[in-house]
């Protein structure tokens, strides 16, 4: 099996993948939507809601910002996202105050509420670490591919913020190491 870049820029990577075969090529697909851990804010306390939104709509949209995953970090780790705000105006996902310099919003500009005169916003977001297979929002990437032939694929990776595309990939590589070590130690029992 062979990888060559074909394409990397920003948070986008394509690449080619040799001497494969489809269950290979969307095992690897799988992997990188489902099994590479990053941070989602999972848990919101509202103290102070005015608008006219529910506080339910809001945490979802605050559930669905991107949040940066530096290596370092593991699934016991919380880190906490504060914000409050006054109207008119709009928030912004930039507003969220993060109490972990290394991790933060992924991309600042995603708008969270619109918020009229004199309406208030306060709350606490607690981001944990989980996998794509438990919630969309924990998914670091999109990650599709087209057969070339009988044996190579086309591969585009498209990061969400969370970390590069590379990064996505050598820790979707490292899960599959892992898991196929973790086979063959039960194999030889």
């Amino acid at each position: 099996m062979k990888v060559e870049v074909l394409e990397s820029k920003g948070n986008y990577l394509r690449f080619k993948l040799s001497n494969s075969d489809y269950p290979t090529a969307n095992a690897l697909r799988r992997i990188l939507i489902n099994s590479v851990d990053c941070f989602a804010v999972d848990k919101v306390t509202f103290y102070e809601n005015t608008s006219v939104i529910f506080d339910e709509y809001i945490a979802h949209r605050i559930g669905m910002i991107p949040i940066t995953t530096p290596k370092g970090y593991n699934e016991k780790d919380e880190i906490l996202f504060s914000l409050e705000a006054e109207g008119p105006g709009t928030v912004y996902s930039k507003d969220m105050e993060s109490k972990d310099k290394e991790v933060k919003v992924a991309n600042e500009d995603i708008p969270i509420i619109k918020l009229g005169a004199n309406q208030r916003l306060k709350f606490d977001g607690k981001a944990v670490m989980g996998r794509g297979m438990k919630s969309s929002k924990f998914q670091p990437c999109i990650a599709t591919y087209k057969q070339i032939d009988d044996d190579n694929y086309d591969f585009y990776i498209e990061s969400f913020g969370q970390m590069t595309p590379a990064e996505v990939f050598k820790r979707a590589v490292s899960i599959i190491n892992s898991e196929l070590k973790e086979i063959a130690k039960e194999m030889k029992k």
